[in-house]
């Protein structure tokens, strides 16, 4: 008996060498920053850096609702170390706004940038959408119009308050841009090349089962996708169209429950020939939540008919540039 303890002693300490297992600590990427609350994540792809645009959550723990008053934005090469810029914008830029930096895009356009916010509007009751410029990515951006793009009293396929939020811009092949935003509808309408008027009607985009919030249009071949929030708590789901007006085919659930958090906000983009999801979930150490939301990565993928695979939400995030 003592033979055979003494043989399983010296079998259990030489295992991982004889195994060749390299026991290392792993690498805990995800929330990608660990320093302050962000949310509702927005990428913008330029001169081979991903720029990334977040709102701040800024609630105290007896705070229950969001309390956001600026957005920020960072920048990497390798999609796993993040550099933090100065403030780009503030609700308190808009001299027509009162409250609430809620969800963002920046996109592109003749070497300006255009910063697509939710804000809420100081005369016009209701959420609004306003746009800001700069000339550089990171900013500083200021009000490119001096009132609002989009308010409440526009649009009226719902009468809720609150449907004018989460804008995500999309410029097609023609060189065509498109405004796509909403809460319970989703809607669309053109924009001018200047990139600071509608160009068209506001239309309802049709075939998105349960669509909540937070529309992000992407395209890969000849394919539109278009993800969004579904129920509450939200989900993930998308369609996809040969046309970015549309008619939208439901492709299924992208990303499950955001762990911690009521709301899951997405965005969509391909990297260096790789493409990453980029969402947030109130899962962050000690106090995050639905009102203290933190941004992660993970991977994206495509099936051979185009299709989205659901996303895999993982702690390990993003380990290295391909």
């Amino acid at each position: 008996m003592k033979q055979v303890l003494l043989l399983s002693l010296g079998l259990s300490l030489l295992s991982p060498v004889v195994q060749g297992q390299d026991v290392a600590t792993p690498t805990f990427n995800n929330p990608i920053i660990q320093d302050k609350y962000t949310a509702d994540p927005a990428a913008l792809v330029y001169h081979d850096t991903v720029f990334l645009y977040t709102g701040h959550d800024e609630a105290p723990l007896d705070f229950h609702f969001y309390k956001m008053n600026e957005w920020l934005v960072f920048s990497s090469t390798d999609m796993v170390h993040w550099e933090e810029h100065p403030v780009p914008l503030r609700v308190s830029d808009f001299s027509w706004a009162k409250a609430d930096a809620w969800a963002a895009q920046t996109i592109e356009r003749d070497g300006k940038f255009y910063f697509y916010v939710t804000v809420e509007h100081a005369t016009v009751p209701g959420k609004a959408i306003g746009v800001a410029v700069a000339d550089q990515p990171t900013g500083p951006f200021r009000d490119a119009l001096g009132e609002a793009l989009v308010t409440n009293d526009m649009t009226t396929a719902t009468d809720i308050s609150w449907d004018d939020i989460d804008p995500t811009v999309f410029t097609d092949d023609d060189g065509q841009a498109y405004l796509f935003w909403g809460n319970t509808v989703c809607y669309y309408a053109p924009l001018k090349d200047n990139m600071i008027e509608l160009a068209g009607e506001i239309k309802v985009v049709e075939g998105l089962p349960h669509f909540t919030e937070a529309p992000w249009i992407h395209k890969r071949g000849d394919w539109y996708y278009l993800s969004y929030a579904q129920q509450f708590p939200e989900k993930t789901a998308y369609a996809m169209s040969r046309s970015i007006q549309g008619p939208w085919q439901y492709g299924g659930i992208l990303n499950e429950l955001a762990g911690n958090s009521n709301t899951n906000h997405q965005s969509i983009i391909e990297y260096r020939g790789v493409p990453y999801f980029i969402y947030h979930t109130g899962g962050i150490s000690p106090h995050g939540g639905s009102f203290r939301r933190s941004v992660s990565i993970d991977r994206l993928h495509y099936n051979s008919d185009g299709t989205l695979q659901r996303v895999i939400m993982t702690s390990e995030g993003i380990q290295k540039q391909p």
